[in-house]
């Protein structure tokens, strides 16, 4: 099988998609699925949530890199649980099969001091699905999103509308990067 780069999953903020998406696209592509980072809800972890939205038996969920205790922003997470995040330690899993991996909230999270999402999925070599939720303010962190991965030549394989349609702040997007695939889904996360 001709094995494709791993899909990323990362949104214009927290709270946008991102473990709906994800699990939409594992579901859909039969894929295996990769928290790397779970900051805080180690009891409702996302790959619980994204675990319990797949029907298909061939999709495997690998463990996280680092589990945090505390649901803050993975630096401070990790410093009150005593540790530092190693970007190091934080390796593909071994698969066969497509791979989708979930971040924690947007591009430039921090890990630690100096390395910062968005530096993870360069090291990872993924492909970008950047999860965007309508919002005053949206407009902006979409395209400044946008703009952070192609300056560092970070391929976005897609850009996924999440909820409630707004046909203006699309169009403006749409029209900014009109060489971008686009798509709709429409869920909200509680």
């Amino acid at each position: 099988m001709n094995q494709a780069k791993p899909l990323f999953v990362t949104g214009i903020g927290t709270g946008v998609g991102k473990t709906y998406v994800s699990a939409h696209l594992v579901e859909k592509m039969q894929a295996d699925y990769w928290k790397p980072v779970q900051s805080g809800d180690l009891e409702q972890s996302d790959t619980m949530k994204v675990r319990s939205m797949v029907k298909n038996k061939i999709s495997v969920f690998h463990p996280e890199a680092y589990r945090l205790t505390q649901p803050f922003s993975p630096h401070k997470s990790a410093q009150l649980d005593g540790i530092m995040i190693d970007p190091g330690k934080i390796t593909l899993p071994k698969t066969q099969n497509n791979l989708i991996i979930e971040g924690a909230g947007g591009l430039m999270v921090p890990l630690n001091d100096s390395f910062f999402m968005i530096d993870l999925i360069m090291q990872l070599q993924a492909e970008v699905v950047l999860v965007v939720m309508h919002y005053l303010g949206s407009i902006n962190h979409t395209l400044l999103s946008i703009e952070a991965l192609k300056s560092r030549n970070l391929p976005i394989n897609r850009v996924v509308f999440n909820g409630i349609k707004e046909a203006y702040s699309e169009d403006i997007i749409r029209k900014r990067h009109p060489k971008l695939r686009y798509e709709y889904l429409d869920w909200i996360e509680n």
